[in-house]
């Protein structure tokens, strides 16, 4: 069977909270029609912009199995399935596989700072327990691990692997991966501060898991398009200089806490951070709200709250 292949803009959803704290479903519902209305090939739901730290089993198991059933066929749906070891990351695969998950995104387990080479047998082991398409997000400054390129073309061997999401700095790792083109899907964080968007997709990158996509959807399509005629380049550059300044707003403040702010503020369903996460400070939020009033999105996309009318 051919390997799942995605190109394009990765989405890594928020998760929606009500004023109560509990999950939002109505609001993931939602926010997955804005995505998939707007471009989006697939989403990730509960990476670390959708607060999956802070959140329990119970809840985890629940947004895979509640979410999974709005699923149109238009984007693909990926779960952060890392468990703190490796047993627990198995259980959440297979629960995910068993609920109708199209995908599972895996980081390193945080806190526990293993070695390389640990790190990649319990890659290849969480791979053999399920069928489910895989993907690696490579997060240091996350997890205070790191997988060499070495380490990762050997993981890409796998057969599950279809997506590799770098959040380094180091443009020469991207280039590795991509000098030896494995069978996955290579895409990069779109923080303006890493600067790996413009590199990666000049040499050959599929496309961008991203966080501002949240906000700015159709806009980061165009972005997340790989370089396949000179067109595509010169739309990207055009794009990316005028997107610049929201890119810059998302990385402002720890994830997702800029965007969620900002969501909100806009009248998307997002409600409060999970404490101890706060929301931004006004004076910060306002700038967000002046980027999006610049770059013209609340026209864009609809967007009316009482905050953009006071910008």
């Amino acid at each position: 069977m051919a390997k799942m292949k995605i190109e394009g803009s990765f989405v890594a959803l928020i998760t929606p909270f009500n004023q109560d704290g509990t999950v939002d479903f109505e609001g993931f519902r939602t926010l997955l029609k804005f995505q998939e209305d707007n471009g989006t090939a697939a989403v990730l739901i509960m990476g670390s912009t959708g607060e999956v730290s802070m959140l329990s089993q119970k809840e985890r198991e629940q947004i895979i199995a509640e979410t999974a059933k709005m699923k149109t066929g238009k984007m693909k749906f990926f779960y952060g399935c890392t468990g703190n070891n490796t047993a627990t990351t198995i259980d959440y695969l297979r629960f995910a596989r068993d609920n109708g998950a199209d995908g599972a995104i895996l980081a390193a387990p945080a806190y526990i700072c293993g070695p390389e080479a640990d790190l990649e047998d319990y890659f290849l082991e969480v791979a053999d327990a399920t069928d489910l398409p895989l993907g690696i997000y490579n997060n240091p400054p996350r997890v205070k691990t790191d997988l060499h390129w070495d380490n990762l073309l050997r993981i890409f061997k796998h057969p599950n692997y279809v997506v590799h999401k770098e959040s380094t700095t180091r443009v020469g790792q991207v280039a590795q991966v991509l000098r030896a083109r494995p069978d996955v899907s290579v895409m990069c964080c779109d923080s303006p501060n890493l600067g790996l968007v413009v590199p990666t997709m000049s040499l050959g990158g599929h496309g961008t898991a991203n966080m501002t996509g949240n906000i700015s959807p159709a806009e980061i399509a165009v972005i997340s398009k790989p370089w396949k005629t000179p067109e595509v380049s010169e739309s990207f550059r055009d794009m990316y200089l005028h997107l610049l300044p929201m890119l810059h707003f998302s990385y402002s403040a720890i994830n997702p806490v800029a965007i969620k702010s900002l969501m909100k503020a806009v009248g998307l369903p997002a409600g409060e951070l999970r404490k101890p996460l706060k929301a931004l400070a006004p004076e910060a939020l306002q700038k967000g709200l002046r980027v999006v009033r610049e770059l013209e999105l609340d026209k864009k996309y609809g967007w009316s709250s009482p905050e953009l009318k006071s910008v």
